[in-house]
């Protein structure tokens, strides 16, 4: 008994020891707040002028009922059950942080988007996120990561929303419900089920290049600031006389980059769940800014046309041989958030939310992400999230959108709330550099798939380009996760996929499944 008291006492003190000397800023917030503010503050509720003994309830005696009367404790137990807004369904947990972005290349040739013309400075908000896992996941769970980008320009905001893998799982929008479903919980067991993703996979040969990256070196960051961004879709840039292109975004990182293990992700999930988020805001209260440089790749509408399989499908990449990367400026981030729920929680991204000069490519599941982000938003946060602050800038548009729940703004004062009218009401905006690129469309309409190409073309050039050690991992980390699915998954994932990848890539990895 001695022995464990004496283990115990050694282990608070320990514990004590270490807490008192940690130097990281996210573990000593609170006493860098109160060193920097001080002990006056009043407590003021809503609905009471002050409060005397902000611990203790109005109640009959020591043995008592508290009373409704008690306004106070009524607005706390209101407000308990309703802090909380609905999760997103997908990256849920995520980190933030402020900067700006500097144009360090001229690129006007290819936009007239003005915070991208040469040496322009713009204040950006980004978020990085996890990817299925719930709010309280651990930030090394073993999936994709999300890097999205607000750009407050003088045209109102602009987004750019990136993941750390260059594809997408599926090119068609029918598939995203599918896609997430075989990502999330079971619907009898609750738990996370790799049948799911690998049964899905074995069916939709467009997923084998994101399957790939998801087991690749890419998919385990050590942190946020060294994975690198990039926006998935194809969209179009035009220039101040009209010509468009199409091009490709990319965040690159300029931190050297550090990635963990398959076994190091899931100790860390159990030991430093917040590994990734407590390094973000560490490193930039210690005035380590990360940064990324901002590239694109450019194919003109004619390379399209020739291009040997479909530009728009956002299952496949471009190859940097093929399209070289062009510098466009540099994102430094140097603000942590003031508050998260307000800064970072309540941010609303949307890839529709774009300036003059860029623009939607043809590519399909863009155009329903730039439906369902906004839906999104409308859910979380209402109507008018577009009002709350860190959603909007001074260039942000007015509409004669009125009304609605949580509208703080002036709600359009007393102006006309209908268009047209003869009163001095908003009016369009006929400027030419806002006219959008002009083009023609046709097509029988019908349900299509638009993948006119072989689906393994860029896999099997992905698999020969990683070293044989790489190589190694990716089967490891693959035969870690299929071995836990049923033999019907395992057959069809290697006869359907690997097996058309690389013969020899088939048979290591059934070997390890063996």
């Amino acid at each position: 008994m001695f022995a464990i008291s004496v283990t115990l006492i050694s282990v608070q003190l320990f514990h004590q020891a270490h807490l008192q000397s940690l130097p990281s800023p996210s573990s000593n917030q609170l006493a860098n707040y109160a060193a920097t503010h001080p002990n006056d503050t009043t407590i003021f509720a809503q609905n009471v002028f002050g409060i005397t003994y902000p611990t203790l309830s109005y109640s009959l005696g020591v043995n008592g009922m508290p009373f409704l009367q008690d306004q106070f404790l009524m607005e706390k137990l209101q407000s308990l059950n309703r802090e909380r807004i609905p999760e997103r369904v997908v990256h849920a947990k995520g980190a933030g942080a402020f900067g700006y972005f500097q144009v360090t290349n001229d690129i006007s040739k290819s936009t007239k988007a003005n915070f991208l013309q040469p040496g322009k400075r713009t204040k950006v908000a980004v978020r990085f996120s996890t990817g299925t896992g719930e709010s309280g996941s651990a930030d090394t769970n073993f999936d994709m990561k999300g890097f999205s980008v607000k750009f407050y320009t003088e045209e109102g905001t602009h987004d750019i929303i990136c993941l750390n893998f260059p594809v997408f799982l599926v090119r068609d929008p029918m598939a995203i419900f599918d896609a997430v479903r075989a990502r999330k919980r079971n619907p009898q067991s609750h738990l996370f089920d790799p049948n799911a993703l690998f049964d899905m996979a074995s069916y939709r040969p467009e997923m084998t290049m994101f399957l790939l990256f998801f087991f690749s070196d890419i998919a385990f960051p050590k942190y946020f600031r060294h994975i690198d961004g990039f926006a998935i879709h194809t969209f179009k840039m035009v220039n101040k006389n009209g010509e468009p292109v199409y091009v490709k975004f990319h965040l690159l990182s300029n931190q050297e980059k550090e990635f963990i293990t398959l076994q190091e992700s899931f100790q860390l999930a159990g030991s430093d769940p917040d590994l990734m988020l407590a390094d973000l805001f560490d490193s930039i209260e210690n005035k380590k800014f990360p940064s990324w440089t901002m590239k694109i790749q450019v194919m003109t509408f004619e390379q399209a046309k020739a291009h040997p399989y479909n530009p728009f499908d956002s299952t496949k990449f471009w190859k940097e041989e093929d399209f070289p990367l062009i510098t466009v400026g540099e994102l430094v981030l140097n603000q942590n958030p003031e508050n998260y729920f307000v800064d970072v929680e309540q941010i609303a991204f949307s890839p529709g939310r774009m300036v003059p000069g860029i623009e939607a490519s043809p590519d399909g599941l863009l155009h329903s992400r730039m439906f369902v982000y906004p839906d999104a938003q409308l859910h979380r946060l209402g109507t008018n999230y577009a009002q709350i602050p860190v959603n909007s800038c001074p260039f942000s548009a007015q509409t004669y959108q009125r009304d609605g729940m949580m509208n703080v703004g002036r709600n359009g004062g007393g102006s006309p709330n209908y268009h047209p009218n003869s009163f001095h009401g908003l009016n369009s905006n006929s400027a030419s550099h806002a006219k959008q690129h002009v083009y023609a469309v046709s097509g029988d309409v019908d349900r299509v798939d638009i993948g006119r190409n072989d689906d393994f073309l860029l896999p099997k050039h992905f698999w020969k380009s990683r070293g044989s050690a790489e190589q190694d991992r990716i089967i490891g980390n693959m035969a870690a996760v299929l071995s836990r699915t049923v033999k019907l998954v395992q057959d069809n994932v290697l006869n359907n996929i690997i097996y058309n990848i690389d013969k020899a890539f088939g048979d290591k990895l059934k070997a390890a499944l063996n």
